[in-house]
């Protein structure tokens, strides 16, 4: 990366999103287990070091591309994944296989076309690392989404994956525009207009709609919650959730947690486009007890 203040400034936005993402991403995975659920239940993070998942792993990669080439490059992002991959990490079966295959010299649009048959795979994968690309094209959701969709097809391909991508990528775009965020329904709107048709488009209109609703259980009747570990059963959601509490990095995540599902995924996405604003932060005693960001994410001034 150059002393190009504009590429530092992407950098310093994408890196706080980034941030944000491994919060939500440690702490909904802790939280998962039967053990902590009456700290869930109470709305009190436990103490100790929280690790992150593939969530963060593969978000990670995605700033390094940004970092390093200035855009997608879908070929670097294959290799930085393969290349950063650690089964230890919780991921996916399919997209684990996707990343054995790529570091043993396969290519990637090769394993990614071929899952389920050819149609691709509709999880909420593609959606879960690239919040930090949003940020990085701040105040561009056009170009934050035309990246989103370049960054998915290395892993998932079918179309509801891509839309899901899309979408949050857009969310962080306008969360973090340096002339400040949408309302939440202007927000909401906004992505709808730049996903294509698709079940995720379908689903942030409603959660547009049910905005007005402060019962977290309601809404993810509706929604989902990443029960099924879908895009259009996770993006809706969490971008609700992030619409409905700007600068509330707490309450967003808080109000994902508590409907169960795939916490790990759904604190990513949801802490990520709440923290994409420069008024969203996690809580500072959450990312200190949040395990650090690998040393090979690239700091500005690369």
């Amino acid at each position: 990366m150059t002393a190009d203040p504009t590429l530092a400034l992407r950098h310093h936005r994408a890196l706080a999103c980034l941030r944000g993402l491994a919060v939500g991403d440690a702490l909904g995975a802790l939280l998962r287990a039967p053990a902590h659920h009456g700290a869930l239940r109470r709305r009190r993070p436990p103490a100790g070091l929280r690790r992150w998942t593939d969530d963060t792993a593969m978000a990670c990669s995605v700033l390094e591309v940004l970092t390093v080439h200035g855009a997608i490059d879908q070929d670097a992002l294959a290799r930085s994944f393969a290349a950063h991959h650690d089964p230890a990490r919780d991921y996916g079966t399919t997209v684990d296989r996707v990343l054995r295959a790529v570091a043993a010299g396969g290519d990637w649009r090769e394993h990614a076309a071929a899952l389920f048959g050819g149609a691709g795979s509709w999880g909420n994968g593609a959606a879960m690392r690239v919040a930090p690309l949003g940020a990085w094209y701040a105040g561009e959701p056009e170009r934050a989404v035309r990246a989103a969709e370049l960054s998915a097809y290395v892993t998932h391909q079918h179309r509801e994956a891509v839309a899901g991508a899309m979408a949050v990528a857009a969310a962080a775009s306008l969360a973090a525009a340096p002339e400040g965020r949408p309302a939440p329904g202007e927000l909401l709107d906004a992505v709808v207009a730049l996903v294509p048709r698709s079940a995720v488009r379908a689903g942030l209109r409603r959660a547009r709609d049910l905005l007005d609703y402060g019962d977290t259980g309601t809404v993810a009747a509706v929604l989902g919650c990443g029960r099924r570990t879908s895009a259009h059963d996770t993006v809706p959601f969490t971008l609700w959730a992030a619409a409905r509490h700007p600068g509330d990095y707490a309450g967003a995540f808080w109000a994902v947690a508590q409907a169960g599902g795939d916490l790990d995924t759904t604190g990513a996405i949801a802490g990520a486009v709440v923290a994409a604003a420069p008024d969203g932060a996690p809580p500072a005693a959450w990312l200190e007890q949040t395990e650090p960001l690998p040393g090979w994410v690239p700091g500005p001034g690369r």
